[in-house]
């Protein structure tokens, strides 16, 4: 049976940890020497195709991008169908998708590895890369706090997960009809997170070690924009903001930005921003799950 990676909550709190100890090893074992990972994507993406990419080749893979209208799943042929396939070339395939649903399906196959590159209610490849840059700047999590601002979505919930299982206090502002459904607090509380909700971004922020904001208006959203903008307007992450956070406060946001919008210029470039950091690491953080998801992960099956 195959181990697969659909949120960050399919690790333990002891293969999280070891997950990011692979991450930040700079010659981690090549578990894809002389083999091959397909890459789908049916939502394009500058960071998630490099950063696997770039990683897969890393630990001696050969990475294959396949787009959404060239594998046609549940039009050309089922899910189930393109999978099996897909798993006789392939060690490992991992999609960008916009069905959570169709990731599971892939995942009950149970053929080969799957990784979710973002669905409709997870990033966490995302999350992966959001905790290394924490660690890096403060070590250790347990006591640290870090604050949400705006829409309660994928990236969050996947965020919430991964920097609460490691210790963090978890807080989020936003307007009341973008929070975290009763269902993801509940799956969240399963694991031991509590999130921290806050009508104001003052707040939450108040006091906090790290702030963190997504894009107000994401793909396959854009029917919404000017709703969401109304909604929002209270929630732009500026330097009055940061001000009321920790002195050693860092700006966390998982790109691309709108600029204006949900943060400032002065921000998003100042002194507090680890963008660029956080960026770099989605690459660590894809090599560092690949490396433990196609070796130890397979073992602890």
């Amino acid at each position: 049976m195959s181990k697969s990676f659909l949120e960050v909550d399919d690790l333990s709190k002891a293969e999280l940890h070891r997950v990011l100890e692979l991450c930040r090893d700079p010659d981690p074992p090549k578990v894809l020497r002389g083999e091959g990972i397909a890459l789908i994507f049916e939502k394009p993406s500058n960071r998630t195709r490099n950063s696997m990419e770039m990683a897969a080749y890393q630990l001696g893979g050969h990475p294959v991008y396949i787009r959404g209208e060239e594998i046609g799943l549940d039009e050309r042929e089922s899910v189930e169908d393109a999978v099996t396939t897909l798993s006789a070339y392939y060690k490992c395939i991992a999609a960008r998708v916009f069905a959570h649903k169709t990731l599971e399906r892939m995942a009950e196959t149970k053929v080969c590895p799957i990784i979710n590159l973002l669905s409709d209610t997870g990033h966490p490849m995302q999350a992966l890369a959001d905790v290394i840059t924490l660690v890096e700047e403060f070590g250790d999590l347990d006591g640290k706090s870090l604050a949400f601002i705006g829409d309660g979505n994928n990236v969050f919930r996947s965020l919430a997960m991964a920097a609460g299982m490691l210790g963090a206090e978890i807080r989020f502002a936003g307007p009341s009809g973008y929070r975290l459904s009763e269902i993801d607090k509940d799956r969240l509380a399963a694991i031991g997170v509590e999130v921290k909700e806050f009508d104001f971004a003052q707040e939450a922020v108040n006091g906090v070690n790290a702030v963190y904001t997504d894009v107000w208006t994401s793909m396959g959203q854009e029917s919404e924009s000017e709703e969401r903008k109304k909604a929002f307007e209270s929630f732009t992450v500026n330097s009055d903001l940061m001000s009321v956070a920790s002195s050693d406060a860092i700006f966390l946001h998982c790109l691309p930005a709108h600029r204006g919008e949900e943060v400032t210029e002065e921000v998003l470039e100042g002194p507090m921003s680890r963008i660029w950091s956080q960026s770099e690491n989605r690459m660590h953080a894809a090599r560092g799950l690949l490396a433990w998801l196609l070796s130890e992960g397979q073992e602890n099956e």
